[in-house]
């Protein structure tokens, strides 16, 4: 199989990634030219094609294909393990995987050119704010879940139940490899689930690393979704959409916040 991808050279990368976001990347390697984006189709790919070329006069753009064995090759490549916390997330093949320092808790994900490896600083953000808030005996509900990577960090972290939930099917079965290469992690669940589709589980602890406009559409659900005494994590937002965000989530209250590359998390309770 191919996939659609988009190279991009000089440019702003925080810039290029932030025009593409409404045309469903799905992933974004970083190159020694500048970055490699890649797409749920050619008709995303293209359209984000001409997005960057009206916005940024400096970027040039280069359309190809990539098929499988050449994405698993250059991930085996340039794939590392993270640390967050005392979490690591790595792909199997680090000996992270099998022999974490003293005090981590190895999150085996196995790499998907569709789904992330926690290189994203939005997966980073989450993955620290996750650490900031008492995961013990929780329940938690990871919308968007992806690769399932946070998720499995919330159940490592001390989560009673946790349910990822996420719109496209190969998603959810990505997010269940991952969960069959971690045989240590059990309570976790994933299911195929459209936000827009009806309410959401309530649960302890929300987790939401979506987009900003996505985070304002589906307010509504996701504050429902917050237990009374509950938490909610959002990333996927850019500084510039903090405001909105927040406004939508309201009255929900910020507790707490972070950013790293232009990229940020907000933490949210209800309020007394």
């Amino acid at each position: 199989m191919d996939y659609p991808a988009l190279d991009v050279s000089a440019g702003d990368a925080d810039l290029v990634l932030a025009v593409v976001d409404e045309f469903h990347p799905t992933a974004v390697e970083e190159t020694d030219a500048g970055l490699t984006i890649y797409f749920l189709s050619r008709d995303h790919r293209d359209a984000a094609r001409r997005a960057i070329t009206a916005s940024l006069a400096d970027a040039v753009t280069a359309p190809r294909e990539v098929d499988d064995e050449d994405w698993a090759r250059r991930s085996q490549q340039n794939l590392t393990a993270v640390t967050v916390g005392r979490l690591v997330v790595t792909p199997p093949w680090c000996d992270e995987a099998s022999h974490p320092a003293p005090g981590l808790q190895p999150i085996v994900i196995v790499p998907s050119m569709g789904f992330g490896t926690g290189h994203h600083a939005t997966t980073r953000l989450c993955l620290a704010a996750l650490q900031a808030v008492s995961c013990q005996g929780a329940s938690v509900l990871d919308v968007g879940t992806g690769s399932g990577v946070l998720a499995l960090a919330a159940r490592v972290l001390g989560a009673t139940t946790v349910l990822g939930l996420d719109f496209d099917p190969d998603a959810i079965a990505n997010a269940q490899e991952n969960l069959e290469a971690n045989p240590a992690i059990d309570g976790v669940t994933f299911q195929v689930a459209d936000i827009a589709q009806g309410p959401l589980p309530v649960a302890e602890i929300v987790l939401a690393n979506l987009t900003g406009a996505t985070l304002v559409q589906h307010a509504t659900a996701l504050r429902a979704a917050v237990g009374a005494h509950g938490v909610l994590i959002v990333s996927g937002l850019q500084p510039h959409e903090r405001a909105d965000v927040l406004a939508a989530l309201a009255p929900l209250a910020l507790v707490d916040e972070a950013t790293e590359l232009d990229w940020c998390c907000l933490t949210l309770r209800p309020r007394d």
